[in-house]
């Protein structure tokens, strides 16, 4: 069973930079692609980023595409998302998730979901 453990978040003021960390286990990470989502007003989840599963493909959100970059350390295991020019508006809890499908990531969201990691940008 896939597990992820999110970690990086924090309280950070507007303008501000996070990187969040994913550890992935249980099953070969090189055999699924990669995402964050968080929740969004009036929405289920939004999708927030993605990448596949040699980093030659990412996908983005028109709302973080230029400040957020997502990347993935194969031989660690580990997703990151790095996150600039923070907006309050980006303050929500970050998941990260997994999938065999890019697809899956960057509509439904992933089969896969940690537990999140909470982060704050004040004005």
């Amino acid at each position: 069973q896939v597990q992820l453990v999110e970690s990086g978040g924090g309280l950070v003021q507007a303008g501000g930079s996070l990187r969040l960390s994913c550890a992935f286990s249980g099953r070969t990470f090189s055999g699924y692609d990669m995402g964050w989502l968080r929740p969004a007003p009036g929405k289920d989840r939004e999708f927030v980023a993605a990448i596949n599963w040699n980093s030659v493909v990412t996908r983005y959100s028109d709302s973080v595409k230029g400040r957020f970059t997502i990347s993935r350390d194969n031989a660690k295991n580990t997703v990151y998302l790095q996150m600039n020019s923070l907006k309050p508006e980006d303050t929500a809890v970050y998941y990260c998730i997994a999938d065999s499908s890019m697809g899956v990531l960057t509509t439904t969201g992933g089969r896969y979901w940690g537990q999140g990691t909470q982060v704050t940008v004040s004005l």
